[in-house]
């Protein structure tokens, strides 16, 4: 009786982390399907048609007393089969901090395109910082709207906010992205780096289906136009 008990005590951490792995891929579907669904308030399409790979942070928490810092958990998804489909989900990490005088403390709904291959590689590296390793510009507004900038059109990455329900581009400088592998081993049974994930086109957990879903919704595979390894 006493093993009995011990071995369930041990099985209860591994349940809730599940849970929360599962409740954050239901967050980050619902993020990426309100954004879209908002009339000409949401991602380009034509951005998203070309994007090589997306990341999702639902939930993204910023703090502020004097130093700022950033921290949120959410999933990437690249395109395979030559842009035709996307990937199972790897999952990420977010931390950064800034300096200067804040007080104060939000929630944001973060989504990243990654518009070229260099971008793309550094995705999916074990870590990397945005804006001193990858190129990274707030994202335009608007379904027909296009990337106007320069910094827009040559950026490796565009990113967007949703705080308050306001949506808008957000400028990522400084923040780092790394793979999560204890988090993928919630979804694979064992920790696969985002790279394996992505290149040998892993079977899907069945609580990913919705979101693939939904990337397929807003970027149906017979409009996607990303050759799989070329640059933009």
């Amino acid at each position: 009786m006493r093993m009995i008990l011990v071995a369930a005590l041990a099985i209860v951490p591994l349940l809730a982390e599940d849970n929360d792995s599962i409740k954050r891929l239901n967050e980050a579907s619902d993020v990426f399907s309100e954004v879209m669904s908002a009339p000409d308030k949401g991602i380009p399409q034509e951005l998203l048609e070309n994007a090589h790979c997306i990341v999702i942070v639902p939930g993204l928490k910023t703090a502020a007393f004097i130093v700022g810092g950033k921290y949120g958990k959410g999933y990437l998804s690249c395109r395979i089969n030559h842009g035709t489909a996307w990937s199972s989900p790897g999952t990420v990490r977010i931390e950064g901090g800034s300096a200067g005088f804040q007080i104060g403390a939000s929630e944001t709904d973060l989504i990243m395109l990654v518009m070229n291959q260099g971008g793309k590689n550094k995705l999916l590296s074990s870590k990397f910082t945005m804006g001193a390793e990858g190129s990274v510009a707030a994202g335009p507004v608007g379904r027909t709207a296009t990337a106007q900038t320069d910094a827009q059109m040559h950026a490796e990455i565009l990113s967007w906010s949703r705080t308050q329900g306001v949506f808008a581009g957000l400028a990522l400088e400084g923040a780092t992205l790394r793979q999560d592998l204890d988090d993928n081993a919630d979804l694979y049974g064992r920790k696969l780096p985002n790279r394996e994930i992505v290149n040998k086109s892993m079977h899907a957990p069945k609580a990913a289906a919705r979101l693939r879903e939904m990337l397929d919704k807003y970027s149906p595979r017979e409009h996607a136009s990303v050759a799989g390894g070329s640059g933009r």
